[in-house]
């Protein structure tokens, strides 16, 4: 039997252009010059490996498409699967915590803690996401993710002492990070890449949407206790094992190893290397304050609404229900919007639409207003994350986008545990009330660091971007340039100022 045709991330790249191979001129000259010193190394590359310039010669690109053979097929929907898993598990903690509070006996800060230990985890899987890939490949990925998260979800199914929950949730915040990354990487750099990641970030969506309504009914309308929950977890991530491994066991580490010198003549790419982009660190805040938005609004809706706006708890649990939906149906819709109006346009406009609905939420003490905005709020906030990380295969080089997008995946899903951590922490002094500013001000962030990236806001800016060289930033700096009438000798870019007709 013949092996199923595999090609990795690494060499497919997301966007053929003029200069397909050379990075923004963000790169530090001495990638190319040996005489100013050659590239460190990390991992267990040597530096003659990691000296390799990014301008170097390499394999002609080849996009995949996710149904173009069987195994690809299955592989998608594999991860399909993964992607609701992890969703569930996030957005049942949220609905969970005012009867885990209730159970242990314990304050906001000290539950906030199970948003927090998982970051742990996350970081862990930024750093040896590429490491894993190189030596193991999408095989190790496929059993290392829904094993640890099995190795967090079983001793909570046991309603352990408190001070056990944090540390059993590593587990689960690593095996997510990794799935997270490594999914993100793969399906990032197939053809219709928008259209895939909604479809894929939707079916988070999904899973964070089923989690917490069946979550809040087996405890609200079941009379079962909250850990009841994690009985059917333990159940669908068995699955969950079997599909990923049996979807990805052609794909070991020789394989990406193969995959990955046809695609860089030979030289292997490493994590430092890439870390030394500042593309990546963008995408890595971007990604981090928008999932810690994401899921502070999703991890605190059902207390915000039983504590502040009155609800009953199970209206409560339906509030971030919508949330979810709200945010499934965004990623799926908007999925096929974003590339055609173009990344960068568009997500401005998700997040100019996502502060004003944020505003009204906090502003208007009305539930049934407030259930109304959350679950618009969740439809705008959708595909952002997707796009992002189209974004990445379209700014970076072919060979650094398993590292980067990795990278900038799992540290983003860090986020998911850093700011709900502060909310709850700052919520225990000051009220959950502050869920609102502290969300508005991540938002407000995330869009100036949106802004802050290469490219106009025209379609096709983001390679225009890459083939100009444009630096990070620029776009603002071409902007102030405009305020202080110095366009003529500050040299604007071409491609970062082609304002479209329509704005």
């Amino acid at each position: 039997m013949s092996t199923p045709l595999y090609i990795s991330p690494a060499a497919v790249p997301a966007a053929e252009t003029k200069d397909s191979d050379s990075p923004l001129s963000s790169h530090d000259k001495s990638h190319d010059d040996p005489e100013k010193g050659e590239e460190l190394t990390t991992d267990t590359a040597t530096d003659e490996e990691a000296a390799v310039s990014p301008s170097a010669e390499r394999a002609p690109s080849i996009h995949q498409k996710w149904n173009d053979t069987s195994i690809n097929t299955y592989r998608f929907f594999s991860t399909i699967y993964a992607f609701i898993l992890m969703g569930m598990v996030d957005g049942a903690i949220g609905a969970l915590i005012p009867y885990i509070e209730t159970y242990y006996g314990i304050s906001y800060t000290v539950v906030s803690l199970l948003f927090l230990s998982p970051f742990v985890g996350y970081l862990l899987a930024a750093l040896l996401n590429n490491l894993i890939h190189h030596f193991l490949g999408q095989r190790g990925v496929a059993i290392i993710g829904p094993v640890c998260r099995l190795v967090g979800i079983i001793p909570i199914a046991f309603h352990p002492p408190y001070a056990a929950l944090p540390v059993v949730l590593l587990f689960t915040g690593f095996g997510n990070g990794i799935e997270d990354s490594a999914w993100n990487a793969w399906i990032g750099n197939m053809q219709q890449a928008n259209e895939l990641l909604g479809i894929l970030h939707g079916a988070y969506g999904l899973g964070a949407t089923i989690g917490p309504l069946i979550a809040t009914a087996m405890v609200t309308k079941g009379n079962l206790p909250w850990y009841s929950f994690y009985y059917v977890m333990i159940g669908l991530d068995g699955v969950g094992l079997l599909l990923c491994s049996t979807a990805f066991w052609a794909a070991t580490g020789k394989v990406h190893r193969d995959a990955h010198r046809a695609a860089n003549g030979g030289k292997r790419t490493t994590t430092r290397r890439v870390l030394r982009e500042p593309i990546t660190w963008l995408l890595a805040l971007f990604l981090l304050g928008y999932v810690g938005a994401e899921v502070s609004l999703g991890g605190w809706i059902v207390t915000f609404m039983l504590r502040v706006r009155n609800a009953e708890p199970f209206i409560a649990g339906l509030c971030a229900t919508f949330f979810w939906l709200g945010l499934t149906i965004g990623r799926v819709a908007l999925g096929f919007v974003t590339g055609r109006i173009g990344e960068k346009l568009a997500i401005t406009g998700y997040l100019l639409l996502s502060i004003g609905l944020q505003l009204l939420y906090w502003l208007v003490p009305n539930f049934v207003a407030s259930a109304v905005f959350v679950a618009f709020l969740g439809f705008f906030l959708g595909p952002l994350f997707p796009a992002a990380i189209v974004a990445a295969t379209k700014l970076l080089p072919s060979d650094y986008h398993v590292s980067a997008i990795g990278f900038a995946a799992a540290f983003g899903g860090g986020g998911a545990a850093i700011f709900p951590f502060a909310v709850g922490a700052i919520a225990q002094s000051k009220g959950v009330i502050v869920l609102q500013p502290i969300v508005l001000a991540i938002l407000a962030f995330i869009l100036m660091i949106w802004l802050g990236l290469p490219g106009g806001l025209r379609q096709g800016g983001l390679e225009r971007a890459r083939e100009n060289r444009d630096k990070v930033g620029q776009p603002i700096r071409d902007v102030f340039g405009m305020l202080k009438g110095n366009t003529k000798t500050e040299g604007l870019s071409s491609a970062s100022m082609r304002w479209p007709s329509r704005l």
